[in-house]
């Protein structure tokens, strides 16, 4: 097995008040409280046999002002374990969304299932970045809820196959794509607030 350096993610810009609209309106048909992130249109039980964690936060914590606008804005650090077979999966997928807000902070896909964590403010190789919710590609960090402590979720997805999108794909096509292939999540959720 050979090891690539993970790229560096170039300072994000400070991120101000919230489009949700595109991305939220997406996110809204695809999300379902306390049933994961995506939904394929299909009924299927995913699995919740992998374990999210990170070096760097907490379950049910306030999630670190590095990696939020109030901070650097830096993508965290993340390792994950209990993904199915390697004979099952083919690639990983991680989302980053705020469920009560509707919103999706960082999509990455195509990730190795060999990769057991996420470098602080880098992307793997392999690895691509989708569309957030604001339409960029990049980690768009998190600002603080002037309404409360939403929840911020950090889910990693074991995909049964490789997710093939073109360079512009949307926001909807890329968590379509992922939720076609997901066999298997986990889940760490960290709070948006004090």
């Amino acid at each position: 097995m050979f090891s690539v350096e993970p790229r560096r993610l170039p300072r994000p810009r400070r991120a101000g008040a919230r489009l949700a609209a595109a991305g939220g309106a997406v996110l809204a048909a695809t999300t379902a409280a306390g049933c994961g992130t995506l939904s394929s249109g299909t009924e299927v039980e995913l699995s919740d046999e992998i374990n999210v964690s990170s070096t760097m936060m907490q379950s049910g914590e306030p999630i670190p002002d590095l990696y939020t606008c109030r901070g650097e804005g830096v993508s965290p650090t993340l390792q994950w374990s209990g993904l199915p077979d390697d004979d099952v999966t083919e690639s990983l997928a991680l989302v980053v969304d705020a469920p009560e807000e509707a919103s999706v902070f960082w999509v990455l896909y195509g990730l190795d299932p060999q990769t057991a964590e996420l470098r602080q403010n880098t992307v793997p190789h392999p690895g691509e970045q989708g569309r957030n919710s604001q339409g960029d590609t990049a980690y768009d960090p998190p600002c603080y809820s002037e309404d409360g402590a939403d929840e911020i979720r950090f889910t990693v997805y074991a995909l049964d196959g490789e997710v093939q999108l073109s360079d512009d794909a949307s926001l909807e096509a890329t968590l379509g794509a992922i939720a076609d292939h997901a066999i298997a999540r986990g889940s760490l959720t960290v709070t948006n607030g004090p």
